[in-house]
């Protein structure tokens, strides 16, 4: 699914977001890494609606993009409507999310989207990506006690975050990530 759908999705709801979609998106990244909407949609807690958690996250995740100048899917100029159509992909991948009537997740997301803000505000983008991969795997295979924890370094802006995050990810989620 990943980018592509998520541009699918986006021309179909119209808008100013529509008319900035590039047909040239990649996935980005390493290839060999999973995406985090990717890695969330693998988990057994959403197996049942994988696609939705897939395109929900991909548009929550492209806002975040959006929000720090590298989006996939999206091309936009100018910085401050890069961060209005952020808002509105966060928002349109929540209120997907509440459609499913997943509060876990949108509770899980809330801290996700502000952890990545303050690790981005601390030019750290390590943790923002750590952030991002134990909060798809806390959506997808569930929260942990090491993963409430690694949170609560990451909010205290502990320098071990980003390794705990990974670590607990790994211990929770997919083994072969």
């Amino acid at each position: 699914m990943s980018v592509p759908a998520l541009r699918e999705a986006l021309r179909a709801h119209g808008g100013t977001i529509s008319g900035l979609v590039v047909q040239d998106a990649v996935d980005g990244g390493d290839p060999g890494r999973s995406v985090p909407p990717a890695l969330a949609a693998r988990g057994p807690r959403v197996a049942s609606r994988g696609a939705d958690y897939e395109l929900l996250l991909e548009m929550i995740f492209e806002g975040s993009l959006l929000h720090y100048g590298s989006a996939r899917a999206v091309r936009v100029e100018d910085p401050d409507l890069a961060l209005l159509l952020g808002d509105q992909l966060y928002a349109l991948g929540l209120s997907r999310l509440a459609e499913l009537g997943d509060l876990d997740a949108v509770a899980e997301l809330a801290d996700v989207i502000s952890l990545v803000a303050q690790a981005r505000a601390d030019g750290d983008d390590a943790l923002a990506d750590a952030v991002w991969v134990a909060g798809a795997v806390a959506i997808g295979w569930g929260p942990s006690p090491e993963h409430a924890a690694a949170k609560a370094l990451a909010r205290a802006a502990d320098p071990a975050a980003a390794g705990a995050l990974r670590a607990a990810a790994r211990l929770q989620g997919p083994k072969t990530q």
